[in-house]
């Protein structure tokens, strides 16, 4: 017999795995694996499933996708960007969305503030190469900075869905 609880807690940490691995890609290379968006797209349905939701929260991640599908054809976000977000929203209760998408815009915006600040802060002269991968990684989001490119949207996706799960405000 299976444990709801034990698979409930299984599919969080895969999904929050995922998230991690979302950003992490984000960041170095600016770009969404597609396979992550799966992984969190299966343990939000998982969730879903258990929680007798799936035909809503299945309805709610479509809505939510022919809109942000908008964004993606106007440059205004990534394709990866969609598909992360698309699949965070199989992630909470249906009820939540709406909170999602607060909390991620919310989580962009203080992206925003941290990369004007850093934009400013930043010396003007970029240091010696360095041979390690964090310090490759560093040095060119650096460069992305200075030049004013795009955000890790990613981080704010996976900020807005952790703190849906476990930090709700309360809709409703």
């Amino acid at each position: 017999m299976t444990n709801p609880a034990l698979l409930q807690a299984t599919l969080l940490f895969v999904a929050a795995t995922a998230l991690l691995i979302a950003t992490a890609y984000d960041v170095a290379a600016r770009i969404v694996p597609n396979g992550v968006p799966a992984v969190v797209a299966a343990a939000g349905t998982g969730l879903n499933a258990l929680d007798g939701q799936l035909a809503a929260a299945v309805f709610g991640s479509g809505l939510v996708f022919a809109v942000i599908w908008q964004f993606w054809r106007r440059g205004w976000l990534g394709g990866g960007d969609v598909k992360l977000l698309t699949a965070c929203t199989l992630l909470v209760r249906p009820a939540s969305v709406p909170e999602l998408i607060l909390t991620t815009a919310l989580a962009g915006g203080v992206l925003a503030l941290v990369y004007l600040g850093a934009a400013r802060l930043l010396p003007s002269t970029l240091p010696p190469r360095p041979s390690h991968r964090l310090g490759r990684i560093w040095r060119a989001e650096q460069r992305r900075i200075r030049r004013g490119l795009s955000l890790p949207y990613a981080c704010a996706i996976a900020a807005g869905a952790v703190l849906t799960l476990y930090a709700p405000v309360g809709f409703g």
